[in-house]
């Protein structure tokens, strides 16, 4: 597989829909960027101009550039699913079906970041999110089949240092799923599929969590992906997109009529908000920037 920022132009395999759809009262509009997916999830901007995002059941992760329709990249045999950058441009890619997290480096060189904890295979890696200092940070339930399979007696959230030692910022017996950062990096938000909850942590500079407690509950459907913009606002992927303030409430919600599985920030003013259904991926102007670690 190809790292995003050195993808080829390849072939386009999806048509443009150019539906836009009003969303409640006001001015912000959703427009379907591209459709025909099976289960569009993982999703993340590169700093290169472009929206990169994962389509779990057909094993593929594609490029998405303003204007145009998405474009494959090589075949993902180990459906991809949470994406994330570093500083460093490299691509961190949750692969549930190799319970791994990986990393592939602007030289297309691959290579495997946490498989194990404690000498047992990890469930099935789901979300991953890296801070500015290295810091990284993700999820492992066991969804679906990999509960038969399971080693480990609970849910991770994990951290990795910048060193690679692995700890386990929380186990859990319910499933976390999405996973974002504050924009000053001091709060980890992780969403509770199973509670219908995002529940925060405190972390220190060496990025160690603390004081976890819930932020947001009662969340009609099941939270899935969360980003955050430059003023302490959650984007929280459900049955809708949520909107809610740093403290917890709830502001509005767009796309209610759709499950939405992830989203995140992008174009030149990162004014904009991609949010994936599990079939289509739409894109809404917010009007405020979000707020990238990398």
């Amino acid at each position: 597989m190809k790292p995003a920022g050195l993808l080829s132009a390849g072939v386009i395999i999806f048509a443009l829909s150019g539906i836009t759809v009003a969303q409640d009262s006001d001015s912000i509009q959703a427009e379907r960027v591209a459709t025909g997916l099976q289960y569009a999830d993982g999703m993340v901007w590169a700093r290169e101009g472009f929206l990169v995002f994962a389509d779990v059941i057909k094993k593929k992760i594609y490029r998405l550039d303003p204007g145009t329709a998405p474009k494959p990249t090589d075949e993902d045999n180990n459906g991809a699913q949470g994406l994330a950058y570093d500083v460093q441009g490299r691509l961190y890619i949750c692969e549930p079906l190799t319970r791994r997290l990986v990393r592939l480096d602007r030289k297309a060189k691959l290579e495997t970041i946490a498989e194990s904890f404690q000498g047992k295979k990890l469930n099935a890696p789901n979300d991953v999110i890296v801070r500015k200092d290295g810091q990284i940070y993700f999820t492992d339930p066991a969804f679906a089949s990999a509960i038969d399979s399971r080693e480990l007696d609970f849910n991770g959230i994990y951290h990795i240092t910048p060193k690679g030692d692995l700890d386990a910022v929380a186990k859990w017996k319910t499933r976390p799923n999405g996973i974002a950062l504050a924009p000053d990096g001091k709060t980890l938000y992780v969403g509770d599929a199973d509670r219908h909850a995002i529940v925060a942590f405190d972390l220190d500079g060496r990025g160690g969590a603390a004081n976890p407690r819930d932020l947001i509950v009662k969340i009609q459907g099941v939270p899935n992906g969360i980003r955050t913009d430059v003023n302490g606002r959650l984007y929280v992927g459900a049955r809708g997109l949520d909107i809610y303030t740093p403290d917890g409430k709830l502001v509005r919600q767009l796309l209610g009529s759709e499950v939405i599985t992830n989203c995140a920030f992008g174009d030149n003013d990162l004014e904009t908000l991609y949010a994936s259904g599990r079939k289509s991926i739409y894109k809404l102007r917010i009007g405020v920037k979000g707020a990238l670690q990398y």
